[in-house]
């Protein structure tokens, strides 16, 4: 061969070796800023977990309580809801919302409203039904809006948002009312704590065989150390940069705060966000964007189903990933506002991005699978001296993303469960650390709906539905 072909090769090949190196360098650098900013970002949330203090309750007597209850298709649970309310809110009036109901839950809400002059309807018809939560929720305002008298100091008048399938704890409204929550004037919405009312079924599918219990179980489980120590400890990382989140249940909100929202060019009647996927999450920012300061209470929390189907788990994880990307384009706002600190802004940005990360790293896991395999078979030893230099960088990134999820375990254990031993509570812990990476899956599903044009905002049926095989998980709008 002669002497000029042979360098030119061995040129090609220093290229490609290099020019493989430089992705394969580019991947790790990216994990390992993936991973560095999410061990920044639960330090902070066990921090504020630990360090929490409770504050001594309120008065609810100086506040007039709407506790708005959206319904479609509800009728499994809408009585009990109601009769729940009732024991723990006596003052409270409740607006049930029948989004155009398909099954009894009008007529359920009108027996209810009957024996109750304290429950009114809100009837929604198609097609301005079943659009999205958020319509419906703007028309339960619109009504109690036209119901209170005109001398009524709306600052005083507090709107709460449950879910269907919602049970406030005894004393919610306390806790709600304290000097650090609604107490505060300038406080324009709280969000409560959300618990698994059935973490401990032990037959959820009381048809099926021990797995499909043991499986259903499991999930059940990780939804609730998932509100309850994760997603808490993010509330009141929240609290401390001023970026706390609403949520669908639990979330209550001063009249006047939502007033202040129609008030914007095009939003007459209309506080919540419509069509939106994360209505909930989009209207704390409006509410922050315009001034209002938010707060977590973790001292009350509201109760819901945990799924036990893991397709309606999915169905509903997705649609939160995809309404998390749809507020991407509140981007520029928050960077400009002065309403949130330096860090509050950048704990929006990592909230906002978080199903971006996990698609990319979807993307790029293949790829770099890829890159590690055509290394192996035409530059083995390049290839191997690469992945001893920087693959025990990789283990210990992989090592270090799994211990903060088996914290959250043994902090569940502590707060929820102390007469459970701490085994238990590292066995949840490594359950959290598997259960994280549903977020890929539902991430990765997201992506594909925004890009097909899918926003459509999807109901995921509740567990007592019977649903024929081949019907649909949730109902779509």
């Amino acid at each position: 061969m002669p002497d000029a072909l042979h360098d030119w090769i061995v040129l090609r090949q220093d290229a490609v070796v290099w020019f493989a190196g430089l992705i394969s360098l580019a991947l790790v650098a990216y994990m390992a800023f993936v991973f560095g900013r999410f061990l920044v970002y639960w330090a902070g949330s066990r921090h504020a977990f630990k360090h929490s203090r409770p504050a001594p309750p309120g008065d609810p007597a100086a506040f007039q309580w709407h506790l708005v209850i959206p319904c479609r298709d509800e009728e499994a649970v809408v009585t009990q809801t109601l009769d729940g309310l009732r024991a723990v809110a006596p003052e409270a009036h409740l607006w049930v919302i029948d989004d155009d109901s398909e099954d009894a839950t009008r007529d359920l809400v009108l027996a209810a409203a009957a024996r109750d002059q304290r429950i009114h309807l809100v009837q929604r018809r198609r097609p301005h039904a079943r659009i999205g939560k958020g319509a419906a929720l703007n028309a339960a305002y619109r009504e109690i809006s036209a119901w209170l008298p005109p001398s009524t100091d709306r600052s005083r008048v507090v709107v709460g948002v449950v879910d269907a399938d919602g049970q406030l704890d005894p004393g919610t409204l306390g806790q709600v009312s304290n000097p650090k929550a609604l107490g505060r004037p300038d406080t324009g919405a709280v969000q409560i704590g959300v618990r698994m009312r059935n973490a401990d079924d032990e037959r959820p599918l009381p048809s099926r065989g021990r797995t499909a219990n043991a499986l259903a179980r499991a999930l059940v489980r990780m939804q609730d150390v998932e509100f309850q120590a994760n997603n808490a400890g993010m509330q009141l990382l929240r609290r401390r940069t001023g970026s706390v989140g609403l949520g669908g249940n639990g979330q209550f909100v001063r009249l006047t705060a939502l007033d202040s929202l129609t008030a914007e060019e095009g939003r007459a009647g209309r506080p919540w966000p419509e069509r939106a996927l994360l209505e909930d999450y989009e209207s704390g920012l409006d509410l922050r964007l315009a001034g209002w300061r938010l707060t977590h209470v973790t001292e009350a929390q509201v109760s819901q189903e945990g799924l036990i189907s893991l397709r309606r788990f999915l169905t509903q994880r997705t649609r939160w990933a995809q309404g998390n990307m749809q507020c991407l384009r509140y981007t520029g706002r928050v960077l400009r506002s002065p309403h949130y600190t330096a860090s509050g802004k950048a704990e929006v940005l990592y909230t906002f991005l978080q199903p971006v990360v996990c698609v990319l790293l979807v993307l790029l896991f293949p790829l770099s699978l890829a890159i590690t395999t055509a290394g192996l078979v035409l530059f083995p030893a390049e290839t191997a001296a690469f992945q001893l230099r920087f693959g025990p960088w990789m283990l210990l990134a992989f090592a270090l993303a799994a211990l903060p999820m088996v914290f959250w375990g043994l902090a569940y254990r502590r707060v929820a469960h102390p007469d459970r031993g701490r085994l238990t509570g590292l066995l949840w812990g490594v359950l959290v650390w598997l259960y994280a990476y549903h977020l890929f899956v539902v991430a990765t599903r997201a992506a594909v709906r925004l890009l097909l044009g899918r926003n459509g905002w999807a109901k995921t049926r509740r567990n007592a539905e019977k649903v024929a095989v081949g019907a649909p998980t949730a109902l779509e709008s």
